[in-house]
This record gives C-alpha cells, sequence and structure tokens, in this order.
C-alpha cells in the first residue's frame, strides 16, 4: 500500500519549511513566548493557505486532507512555530465538515479559510484530559466550564465539546463568556480556563465527534515527530562540532550510541504517523483509523520525550538554555505528551477501539 507523500506534497511540505526557516528564530520563539503568539506568522501562513488546508474548495479552501495537514504539523513542529495551526485549521474545520449541517459549514468554513477567525479547543472529557469540565447546553446556551482550551490566546471563538455528543462553537467576545489565561508549559501554545454564563451557541451535532480527536490526534503525533527530529538535528550538529579533550564529542562512543539510539527509534516513526493520517483520510472505510490515531499519539508520546531527553544531555548544561534554543522544542514535546489525552488514556481507548477492553 502506497501511503506516502507524493510530489505536490513534497513541494508543499519543502516549501513550508523554507517560509519558516526564514521567518522563525530564537528571538521570534522568545517574543511570541512573552505575548502567546506571533500574529504576523500566522497571517503569513494564512498567505500560503494553511488556514484552508482542511476546507473544501467550494468554501474557499484547498479542500486537501488528514495527511496533508500531518505534513504541515510536522514542518511546523521542527521549527518550534507558534501557531494557532491545531484548533483553527485543523480542528474547527474538520468538526464543520463532520459534524456541522450545510447552513453551519456554509456560515463558517470560509472565514476559517479566509483566517478571519482564531479558534480556541476546549476538548474536556472527550480527549480526558484532567481539570475542570462541567458544561450544560439548555435551549442552544452554553453555562459551566472547562479547564485548558488550546490555543486560547488571540482566539476570536473556542471550539468546545459538550457534555454528552456533538460540539459548539462560541464566541469568545460573546457576553457571559470568560477567558482566564493559565500557566503552561509550552508557552508558544498558550492555555486557557473558560467560563459560560448561558451564552448563545452554534451547536454541531451531525455526527461523531471522535473523528474529530482522532485526527487531532495525529497531527499532535505529527508535530511531535517533527519537534523530536529537530532536537535530534541539533544533537547531532553539537557533536560534531563541540570539542572535549582535544576531539569532537561525537566521536566519544557514549555520544555516539546515544545519536544512534535517537535516530533509530524515530526513523520509523515517521511511516507509523503516515500511515495513521493515511487511515483518517479513509476512516469511513478503514476500521482500524481510530485504534491507529490512539497509538500513533502514544507512540510518538514515549518517543518524543525520550529524543527530548537524550537530545539536551548530548548539549550538557547549554541544551537547557533558550541561547541554543532547545527548551522550545523540549517544552512543545512535552506539552503535546499531555495535550488531546495522555498516552495512557490513547492506549486505553486503542484497546477499547481493538476490542480487547470494555468502554
Amino acid at each position: 500500500m502506497e501511503f506516502g507523500p507524493d510530489e505536490n506534497q513534497r513541494l508543499f511540505d519543502a516549501a513550508l519549511r523554507g517560509f519558516l526557516a526564514d521567518r522563525v528564530t530564537v528571538d521570534s520563539r522568545r517574543a511570541a513566548a512573552e505575548t502567546g503568539g506571533d500574529a504576523a506568522l500566522w497571517r503569513g501562513l494564512c498567505g500560503l493557505g494553511l488556514a484552508g488546508l482542511l476546507v473544501p474548495e467550494e468554501h474557499g479552501g484547498t479542500g486537501l486532507g488528514v495527511f496533508d495537514a500531518a505534513l504541515a504539523a510536522e514542518a511546523l513542529g521542527h521549527a518550534a512555530a507558534p501557531t494557532p495551526f491545531l484548533g483553527t485549521a485543523v480542528l474547527a474545520p474538520l468538526a464543520l465538515r463532520l459534524l456541522g449541517a450545510k447552513a453551519q459549514r456554509d456560515a463558517w468554513l470560509p472565514r476559517l479559510a479566509g483566517g478571519e477567525i482564531r479558534v480556541a479547543a476546549a476538548f474536556g472529557a472527550l480527549a480526558g484530559t484532567t481539570g475542570r469540565c462541567a458544561l450544560r447546553l439548555e435551549h442552544g446556551r452554553l453555562s459551566g466550564e472547562v479547564a485548558g482550551a488550546l490555543e486560547a490566546a488571540e482566539a476570536t471563538h473556542a471550539l468546545v465539546a459538550l457534555p454528552r455528543e456533538g460540539m459548539a462553537l462560541v464566541a469568545l467576545d460573546a457576553a457571559g463568556v470568560t477567558v482566564r489565561p493559565r500557566r503552561s508549559v509550552d508557552r508558544l501554545r498558550p492555555l486557557a480556563d473558560l467560563s459560560f454564563a448561558a451564552v448563545p451557541v452554534e451547536v454541531l451535532a451531525g455526527g461523531d465527534a471522535g473523528r474529530v480527536l482522532d485526527a487531532g490526534r495525529v497531527v499532535l503525533a505529527a508535530e511531535t515527530l517533527g519537534a523530536a527530529q529537530a532536537m535530534l538535528g541539533k544533537a547531532v550538529a553539537y557533536a560534531g562540532e563541540r570539542r572535549q579533550f582535544g576531539r569532537a564529542i561525537g566521536s566519544f562512543q557514549a555520544v555516539k550510541h546515544a545519536c544512534a539510539e535517537m535516530a533509530a527509534a524515530l526513523e520509523p516513526c515517521r511511516a507509523f504517523v503516515w500511515y495513521a493520517a493515511h487511515a483518517q483520510d479513509r476512516a469511513e472505510e478503514e476500521p482500524e483509523a481510530r485504534m491507529l490515531a490512539a497509538h500513533a499519539k502514544a507512540h510518538l508520546d514515549e518517543v518524543g520525550r525520550e529524543v527530548a531527553r537524550g537530545a539536551t544531555e548530548v548539549h550538557g548544561g547549554m541544551g537547557f538554555t533558550e541561547l541554543l534554543g532547545l527548551p522550545f522544542w523540549f517544552k512543545r514535546i512535552l506539552a503535546n505528551r499531555q495535550l488531546l489525552g495522555g498516552p495512557e488514556r490513547c492506549r486505553e481507548e486503542a484497546a477499547i477501539a481493538q476490542g480487547i477492553a470494555a468502554a
């Protein structure tokens, strides 16, 4: 089975990586960490069509799939780019496509494709995340609170998983909405706690909300893969430059083996993520799509953490300073590990999907 990128997808990947290499630097990440985002970078990415990646052509997007979103996420992770890609360009368009009525798709998808709105994601209990999630939907109005909404800085709307089924889009500037920023491991992906007091919402209840979660997990796995690849590349380069006892430290067996083990652990991960993304684009006919999404997220969570640790150790004490930039990738990997469900939760759901555990 062929599930790798074709020539057009490779060109897209190369163009995106080139764009990010020119615009994302250690200084720009530091600035984004202080403000919660990089609006100019996101405008540039919207100009490349990234916001409309999953939006159908009839609504102003490019009509691509989860596989293309995974390629983009891998490039964004490699650059540790501060963007609202996950919520705005992946979860919100998919929720509208899979759960929304035609009128809702017609109203919202063009706005997403044009970069007019930015969407935070508050999935709460759907993803098995810890923290408060007590919501009530009555007569089209939402009340309650949810903790840890993703990519909340500068967001105009939130995509909220509802208590029983479906999702809702809510304007964050509506009366009755309270947004409280909270500390996050990854300052380039800000979190916030949201409270709602009888706020009118756009209810999306026409399908399986779990499919949106599955796609989000695959995209997060791809982002972790890209971040881990960047850290490994930096570790190998540093080992070739840093000299000790008259030799490059990369010539010492312990350092050489550490880099080789990280490379060996990462090598099969790309095919794993690609196949999981390929399955998402054929979820209706691929019975293992949910299981693959959960396993891909869990596996990259574990491998990514080990690569982040090993690459930092190769750099020694310098690896913990922002001078070299490693903490940005390190924190992205650690934060991704818990977003949309940690590895333990994902493996439990994979077991349920395989029929070897009870729901």
